[in-house]
């Protein structure tokens, strides 16, 4: 998947350390890698309990649309422009198997890149919800780099987001991640699952934990929050949007009612230069959790650090909490 569009193998060995990142070298396509299948049956959400809540107030609405769809592009072009789109890739082969997938979520399709070790010998899985502005294609490096770490992973696009067909709607990035989570269950094949939320997707992860653990044994989930925040406003007002312009943000993605009401274990890593969402609201979401949460500060580490470069300083905690 080097040019984010095709997917391949190669050898690799286990990561040891800091990694320093550099975009590698594109190979030819190779379309018999990049298959696509729609997971219909597994992948609609939209009868799981809770998920169809209110639409809420028109006017939160189409902030909501306008807001996520005019950030999300102006950071793509952002990204375009500095080189970032690509900064996450590994210089050398890593040995990891990529495939991609279209996925049901209601009348949305969402584009999705499953990324396994090669041989497919994972010993656990993990749901990605990624932040703003982001796309699958960025965080092909921190796939490759839990891929060589026995971590496999699925990375999904919102509706509305990169090649996903839909429109953006808090109720829907909440089916999506459902909808990419009933997926990520059919291509594990039985292993362990995590979620793990990145700054807007934590909001996501949060939201829907309670229905993704409906049914299943206590603890049979884990929850991993990166760079997150404590509500939807909260998260507005930290990234300073305009006071007086605050009463148009909905009010969504409170994490102290779900996760007070949840019991599945979590682990909240946060950088301690994230100048976006302040480090108090990483021991405010512990605060939060029912269960013990346990906290990860890593040093020299800015908001965006963890997909652009991503290291085992920052990911590695996640690994080994996933797999235990």
């Amino acid at each position: 998947m080097r040019d984010r569009d095709s997917v391949d193998t190669a050898e690799t060995s286990i990561l040891k350390g800091r990694q320093r990142l550099k975009k590698p070298p594109r190979p030819q396509k190779q379309s018999s890698v990049d298959k696509r299948s729609s997971l219909d049956k597994r992948a609609s959400a939209d009868k799981r309990p809770g998920i169809d809540k209110p639409l809420g107030h028109p006017v939160h609405r189409a902030a909501f649309g306008v807001v996520i769809t005019s950030i999300g592009r102006f950071l793509d072009i952002r990204d375009r422009v500095f080189g970032w789109v690509d900064s996450g890739y590994f210089e050398h082969e890593t040995g990891e198997r990529a495939t991609r997938h279209a996925i049901a979520s209601g009348a949305s399709r969402l584009d999705a890149v499953f990324v396994e070790p090669a041989g497919g010998k994972a010993h656990t899985a993990v749901l990605l919800c990624h932040g703003i502005g982001e796309t699958v294609k960025q965080w092909y490096g921190v796939q490759q780099l839990l891929a060589v770490n026995g971590v496999a992973s699925l990375v999904f696009d919102y509706s509305g987001y990169g090649k996903s067909r839909g429109r953006a709607h808090w109720n829907q990035f909440e089916r999506d991640a459902m909808a990419a989570f009933a997926a990520l269950e059919h291509l594990a094949q039985g292993l362990p699952l995590s979620v793990v939320g990145f700054s807007l997707g934590s909001g996501v992860a949060v939201a829907t934990i309670n229905q993704l653990c409906a049914g299943r044994e206590s603890g049979a989930l884990r929850l991993v929050l990166c760079e997150a925040f404590t509500s939807f406003r909260g998260a507005a007002k930290a990234a300073w949007f305009p006071k007086p312009l605050t009463k148009l943000v909905p009010p969504i993605w409170h994490a102290q009612e779900p996760l007070a009401s949840c019991g599945v274990p979590v682990l909240i890593v946060h950088g301690e230069k994230d100048t976006l969402f302040p480090v108090r609201m990483a021991h405010d979401l512990a605060g939060f959790c029912a269960a013990k949460a346990h906290v990860v500060l890593v040093p020299d580490t800015a908001h965006n650090q963890p997909f652009r470069k991503p290291h085992l300083d920052y990911w590695g905690p996640v690994i080994d909490w996933v797999s235990r």
